[in-house]
């Protein structure tokens, strides 16, 4: 996660318009076998490439058998940034459509271009206002942003979550030093189903899903 001197100028990844000057920097992502190559830049989540909660909920959800899902399903990477997941699903789930969502416009930029550069057709790059209340989620992966405050980002799971379909699952990779533990208990109070799927690298990778 971001902390205070990712950010010298005082613009935060979850800041609406970043001030910061930008800064790209190309990064790679395996994908399958597949290598895609993305720019991150300052003010967006992971400036300096791909950090290392994302690449923890990347390689353990490659390693395990992809889920069944019906073509044409809509799937979500919640607060993409430079849209490494959101890509991710893309070429894995080829029939899908995924809706990378993120508050930041600097971020939606990046994600989109992102995206072209790789020849990635099946991503719509969003603000979150603009996803339809009434969509239905098959599955959803996301690095939170959890550095927005306890009380905001549980107002932002829950609202997310609760657009799961019925058969629909999350997968959210939280630091354990940040709150994973916690935050599947308050996860399972609150009307869903959160287990730890993997854990790795001080990061919980869990798993959610509606009751």
């Amino acid at each position: 996660m971001n902390t205070p001197s990712d950010n010298p100028s005082g613009s935060h990844y979850f800041s609406e318009s970043p001030t910061s000057a930008s800064r790209r920097h190309d990064f790679t992502v395996l994908v399958g076998d597949r290598e895609l190559t993305l720019s991150a830049d300052a003010g967006v989540f992971s400036q300096r490439g791909l950090d290392k909660g994302t690449a923890v909920l990347l390689d353990s959800l490659q390693r395990r058998p992809l889920p069944q899902i019906e073509d044409g399903s809509t799937l979500c990477d919640l607060g993409c940034g430079t849209g490494a997941i959101a890509l991710a699903l893309a070429v894995l789930f080829p029939q899908c459509t995924v809706l990378a969502v993120d508050v930041n416009e600097r971020a939606r930029q990046l994600c989109t271009e992102n995206a072209d550069r790789n020849k990635i057709q099946n991503v719509r790059v969003m603000h979150p206002d603009e996803v339809a209340t009434d969509t239905a989620i098959e599955l959803l992966w996301s690095n939170p942003p959890i550095r927005i405050g306890k009380g905001q980002l549980r107002e932002l799971l829950t609202l997310w979550l609760s657009r799961l379909s019925p058969t629909g699952h999350a997968h959210l990779v939280v630091s354990k030093n940040l709150g994973a533990d916690s935050l599947s208990d308050w996860l399972n109070d609150t009307g869903f189903a959160a287990h730890k799927l993997s854990s790795s690298k001080g990061f919980r990778v869990l798993e959610v899903e509606k009751n």
